[in-house]
């Protein structure tokens, strides 16, 4: 088997994960997106854990976590950071949602819906286009302005090359990314309360 092979988190698809469920022995379920593509929707049962919370306070959170554990995000290039960060801290039985909320949505399994927002993925596009089309047009008047575009274009070849993505994180952090419940103790009291209906 080839290291790249072996750096590759287990995955179980969106029938297999809906079995789980069905069968009454689903696994701990953390959404890793942001609050608000959480409140959008989600997998009934599924606990909200914003990526870089999780990574500021995967110590903390490896306590309440010691049963399988499915890491979830759009697409899951985030649930697979989660899986190295968590993975690191010595949790057993991870898992990523192959595909993400967009493979569970296309299979038809339950959904829970809430207010429409825009995916993270989508702002970043809508300003990195945005950074760039302006740097472009601004060029004009202003030649420097071009190499703002060139910035943009090599920060989102780096985004491609480490599937990480700065302006992502940044985006991220914004008061329309951000919930009402997406704090440290507000998910270790959900966590800790196994027994109490799930999100």
């Amino acid at each position: 088997m080839s290291p790249s092979e072996t750096d590759r988190p287990a995955t179980v698809d969106a029938t297999g994960l809906r079995e789980l469920i069905d069968s009454g022995h689903a696994p701990r379920l953390l959404d890793v997106r942001t609050p608000a593509e959480f409140e959008t929707s989600h997998i009934p049962g599924s606990y909200n854990v914003p990526l870089d919370l999780l990574k500021e306070h995967r110590e903390e959170l490896r306590r309440h976590l010691d049963e399988d554990v499915v890491l979830i995000c759009r697409s899951g290039a985030r649930a697979t950071q989660a899986e190295q960060t968590l993975a690191g801290v010595g949790l057993p039985k991870l898992k990523v949602l192959d595909g993400g909320i967009l493979a569970w949505q296309a299979a038809n399994a339950p959904i829970r819906q809430g207010t429409p927002r825009w995916d993270l993925e989508r702002q970043v596009r809508l300003v990195a286009g945005s950074i760039v089309l302006v740097s472009i047009l601004g060029s004009v008047f202003v030649p420097q302005l071009k190499w703002v575009a060139g910035l943009i274009g090599a920060g989102l070849t780096v985004a491609a090359v480490t599937n990480t993505c700065a302006m992502g994180m940044v985006l991220g952090k914004l008061p329309y990314n951000r919930g009402a419940t997406c704090d440290l103790d507000t998910i270790v009291g959900q966590l800790r309360d196994s027994t109490g209906e799930r999100a």
